[in-house]
């Protein structure tokens, strides 16, 4: 009781946030479970429908764009839906619909082997939890692939599943955990991550969290070694930023602000185009990404472009594209050619070319493996974008390692 007398003094003294929205859950729960009157009852379901209506999307996301909030409130509602239900309750209507809204997406983010796509704040997935929220999905559809609001695509043919954010930054107080990953993609194949981006680590890591939000944790472009996202608190955003980082925490202060994406079904397979001018102030320049995915999911084609605006490049500005690989992938120079040979856990045998730029492989870190942070390898292609304006990059199956060879 007490409990519940201070989150209502909270909520009438502005808690904001996701905060106000699980405030708003435990008074539902206070006015079905205690001895409350009928009114905080009444006044929870109005502030639990106000909440979700605001924070979950049209599309089923979270407002924030985390992954791991869609699973952290369907982890509430639906004990709370059957609350409702046990105590004879009719349930507020709002509460239904973002539980139906949050199911397809769910599904979106989830990869073959059931973790989900790290993005905006998503570290370690547990699989079962997931399944076991995804029980309760009535309609059991497919798969969204389509998340315009929430800012997210999915590609899928044969046994690969290609998962790309296509949205801003959220809104700042949404965004302490917001990532500077726009264009980013991962790519599974079968019950195997292959592509993937660092993920969040765990709390109180310290300067790991801010390394992982940065664009170069992401498998997207960084142009001049910078983020396309600012941040409060961390020496990218400038002494004002970390003076209001001690007091707002760590919101994303500027960042992307028009971002396109459009999709194709082509007789070949699905496309799809995405831009974003996060570099745009910064470089004069707006960083395209084109990704063709086989209808047999053996190929995965893509072509980033970087459109000049007005001003000409000044020579030498680099642009470094990072494709991120998951610690299971076993990744090695091809040695009678400009490749990266790849070979899965199942000994599934896939390869990497780039048209223009110099190729590496260099080492990188994974924050969401279940045994903590592991090392990693990443495919790292460096331009020069004063002199060459896009780069075309493919993966390739080769097939079982058996009858691929060994490089």
């Amino acid at each position: 009781g007490r409990t519940a007398g201070q989150l209502q003094l909270s909520v009438a003294g502005g808690l904001r946030g996701n905060d106000r929205l699980i405030a708003a859950i435990a008074l539902a729960y206070v006015g079905l479970c205690l001895n409350a009157p009928g009114r905080v009852l009444r006044q929870a379901n109005r502030l639990l429908t106000d909440e979700l209506n605001r924070q979950v999307l049209p599309d089923g996301g979270h407002i924030s764009r985390n992954p791991r909030l869609v699973v952290e409130l369907l982890t509430d509602l639906l004990p709370l839906s059957q609350t409702y239900a046990a105590r004879g309750a009719e349930p507020p209507p709002g509460l239904i619909g973002a539980i139906d809204r949050m199911m397809p997406v769910l599904r979106m983010f989830r990869h073959g082997e059931g973790s989900l796509g790290l993005f905006n704040g998503m570290g370690l997935t547990q699989p079962d939890l997931v399944a076991t929220l995804l029980a309760y999905d009535d309609v059991r559809a497919k798969a969204m692939e389509h998340a315009p609001h929430s800012g997210y695509e999915r590609l899928e043919a044969g046994e690969t599943i290609v998962l790309m954010d296509v949205g801003g930054p959220p809104p700042a107080e949404f965004s302490h955990e917001a990532h500077a990953g726009c264009l980013s993609f991962e790519m599974s194949v079968n019950a195997f991550r292959l592509v993937v981006n660092c993920g969040a680590p765990r709390p109180g890591t310290g300067q790991s969290t801010v390394a992982a939000r940065s664009t170069a944790a992401h498998s997207t472009v960084t142009i001049g070694d910078v983020s396309s996202c600012h941040f409060a608190g961390t020496t990218s955003a400038g002494t004002i930023g970390r003076w209001l980082g001690r007091f707002i925490g760590t919101p994303v202060l500027s960042g992307p602000r028009h971002v396109a994406a459009t999709r194709e079904t082509m007789p070949d397979g699905l496309s799809l185009k995405a831009s974003h001018d996060g570099y745009l102030a910064r470089f004069g320049l707006i960083h395209e990404r084109r990704l063709d995915l086989g209808s047999h999911g053996d190929r995965l084609e893509g072509e980033d472009s970087f459109i000049s605006e007005e001003r000409p490049t000044p020579p030498g500005t680099e642009a470094t594209l990072r494709f991120h690989l998951h610690p299971s992938v076993r990744a090695s120079r091809i040695a009678d050619g400009p490749g990266i040979f790849l070979v899965l856990p199942n000994q599934d045998c896939w390869s990497f070319e780039v048209d223009a730029g110099e190729l590496s492989l260099e080492e990188s870190v994974f924050f969401a493996a279940s045994d903590g942070i592991r090392r990693t390898a990443q495919i790292v292609v460096t331009i020069d974008v004063s002199s060459t304006r896009s780069v075309r990059w493919r993966f390739l199956h080769l097939g079982h390692r058996s009858t691929a060879g060994d490089s």
